[in-house]
């Protein structure tokens, strides 16, 4: 095990957590595997600004109060101990006893490691061991720019998106990180995702929560495997040139006993005032965003993930129920602002410090906001009066595209702003589209049952659907499942159900997306002016009768432009004509008809030439057969 120089708080670690800029915070806090006076053991560290007193009880003192207590030389709370001859796996907890002399046995708030659950105790591990081997894609990703380059992503559940048979000696069944990285690379790869994005990896109690409510912000849940597995995880995806990216949550943590709340028996970590340190939906503490200490360890946290583990990015979970003091409260139930409003003036402030933090020192990560409402600039720069994030989860179009997907096609032509409507305020922010988790669960049906029809139409309707969001400017989101058309809800509970690629039609789904995501990663008209309106052009936004939706991508350098027409109905159009810019040759690349996806259509012709005949407001057209439920995409 690797032995740390001796440690202790300086006064500038202290004057530093006290500003909360002490963005290595973790190096010292936690748990440390060191040498003092020739001895080895481990150096502990915790902050309790309230405690009585602190002590270090684990499998080394037999879990006894009295054994090793906790020195505090200094005013604000934080407690150091060196005890020798503790060994990394040894199992330890924080005691402290109260100001009105209760015993806490509590989590290590800063532990790399945490007991497999049910277990609740924190583990000694070093995290430095590791050897990494990607320096190729981390001196890569510095030239990554989020704006301008391809990015698809694979949203994924570990313990669920494949797992071993359950017997007597592995109730769970779960794949350990190194056997994941293995398959899931292999499966990414085939695919043409560029990114994954992984559920619940910080520790968390309770596997119903998916992760979103964490009791070690620092520890990659036990469930899967050790850190070092996690390592090997994120070195192997970077190795096989896919993204990581994790989901993080800032906003709000579980009453669990051993976790965070009331932590030193006050509000240590989360906001005193019921009003705002609760959410009563959920049952949880919300964090103090405006003590020091408390931004100090959500920032360094996040500059953890993605400095000590080459994390990509983090999503950030429930930006709005941070940015709104009334965010599922009734009146009566939250404290306006000193202004009277109902912005947390504290979070806004966190997330520029945040942002600006986390990609000034991480050239190519980025930062994502999962925020479902309206708020202006939340990928604006923090010094023009933005969040400073990089990307934005775009709820609007999802909800808009779902509702649309949803209906019989005879009611469609009364909804068609549905799905025009997101091209209103596509560059306002610099979006991600997203089919996420949250939309297959709690009888919300996956999402192959969302299409109207029975058999073959669903399967067509997906098609047509997915093909729209590939052609939409916007970075692109898929869970898992979805890409073959996984017929239950999703559950944590069990694997998807890939038996299903035993049937042609799942398969010929899976083989269409994957020649969407290889188009997407081909063609930089479709990635590479998601920011502005040179990249996207309608030829044709109002066929509301026959529910036919035309546009160009275009490309920044003019050459290999891409022409979509998309056909929402089980009406077939024998001569459909089309508008377009220019009286050029038109390839066409991809036909949803096509027998490799379950089409009746064989390609005939690949090549329209335009003609001077005025179609859409254009001078130009050529006319294509568009089957139903067509999907027709051509270069010029």
């Amino acid at each position: 095990m690797a032995k740390r120089k001796t440690m202790k708080f300086s006064e500038m670690d202290r004057y530093l957590f006290g500003e909360g800029t002490h963005y290595e915070i973790y190096k010292l806090m936690g748990a440390h595997p060191t040498t003092q006076r020739g001895k080895d053991g481990v150096y502990f560290a915790v902050w309790a600004p309230h405690a009585e007193s602190v002590s270090v009880v684990g499998d080394f003192n037999k879990w006894d109060p009295d054994k090793n207590v906790m020195k505090c030389d200094n005013d604000m709370g934080i407690y150091q101990l060196f005890v020798p001859k503790v060994r990394e796996g040894d199992l330890y907890k924080f005691c402290i006893t109260t100001y009105k002399g209760k015993l806490l046995f509590k989590a290590d708030p800063y532990a790399n490691y945490a007991e497999h659950r049910p277990g609740t105790a924190s583990c000694v591990y070093d995290i430095s061991k590791f050897k990494w081997g990607d320096s190729v894609w981390m001196k890569k990703r510095l030239e990554f720019n989020e704006k301008k380059d391809a990015m698809s992503i694979y949203e994924l559940h570990p313990g669920s998106w494949k797992k071993h048979p359950i017997n007597d000696r592995d109730e769970d069944g779960f794949y350990n990180y190194r056997e994941l990285a293995h398959s899931l690379a292999d499966y990414i790869k085939e695919m043409g995702y560029t990114h994954v994005e992984l559920m619940g990896i910080a520790e968390h109690p309770y596997d119903g929560s998916w992760g979103y409510q964490v009791t070690g912000y620092y520890a990659p849940t036990s469930r899967y495997g050790t850190p070092e597995d996690f390592q090997y995880f994120v070195n192997y995806m970077h190795k096989n040139k896919i993204g990581v990216i994790l989901d993080w949550v800032p906003a709000h943590f579980p009453k669990d006993a051993h976790g965070l709340a009331d932590f030193d028996g006050t509000p240590t970590y989360e906001y005193a005032d019921p009003r705002k340190g609760e959410h009563p939906d959920w049952g949880t503490k919300v964090f103090d965003y405006g003590k020091n200490e408390v931004k100090n360890f959500l920032i360094a946290n996040a500059l953890f993930w993605i400095q000590e583990y080459h994390i990509d990015g983090l999503r950030v979970d429930a930006v709005a129920s941070m940015l709104y003091l009334d965010y599922g409260r009734d009146a009566g139930q939250w404290i306006p602002n000193k202004y009277g409003e109902n912005k947390n003036l504290e979070a806004i402030e966190f997330f520029k410090h945040l942002n600006s933090v986390v990609l000034g020192k991480n050239k190519g990560t980025v930062m994502i906001a999962e925020e479902s409402t309206a708020w202006p600039m939340v990928t604006g720069k923090a010094e023009e009066g933005g969040l400073g994030f990089s990307l934005k989860w775009n709820m609007g179009w999802m909800h808009d595209f779902l509702e649309y997907m949803k209906l019989d096609p005879y009611f469609r032509k009364y909804n068609h702003h549905k799905m025009t409507f997101s091209m209103s305020y596509a560059y306002s922010e610099n979006y991600v589209l997203v089919l996420s988790h949250d939309e297959v669960v709690h009888l919300k049906c996956s999402m192959i049952n969302k299409m109207p029809g029975l058999g073959q139409d669903k399967f067509e309707n997906l098609k047509a659907g997915y093909s729209y969001m590939f052609g939409h400017p916007g970075k692109k989101l898929l869970f898992m499942g979805q890409e073959f058309g996984q017929f239950q809800e999703w559950s944590e509970a069990r694997e998807l159900d890939w038996f299903l690629l035993a049937e042609p039609e799942h398969q010929q789904l899976q083989v269409y997306v994957k020649e969407l995501l290889t188009l997407y990663k081909k063609y930089p008209a479709l990635y590479a002016n998601d920011d502005n309106q040179e990249g996207f052009e309608w030829i044709n936004a109002d066929d509301a009768a026959r529910s036919i939706f035309s546009f160009v991508r275009k490309s920044p350098t003019g050459r290999n432009n891409l022409l979509f027409v998309i056909n929402y109905t089980p009406v077939a159009r024998e001569d459909y004509r089309v508008g377009v810019p220019k009286r050029k040759q038109y390839k066409l690349i991809l036909n949803s008809k096509d027998p490799r996806f379950g089409g009746d259509t064989p390609v005939e012709q690949t090549v329209y030439k335009a003609v001077k005949k005025e179609c859409d407001g254009r001078d130009f057209s050529f006319a294509y057969p568009l089957p139903a439920y067509g999907v027709a995409v051509f270069l010029y």
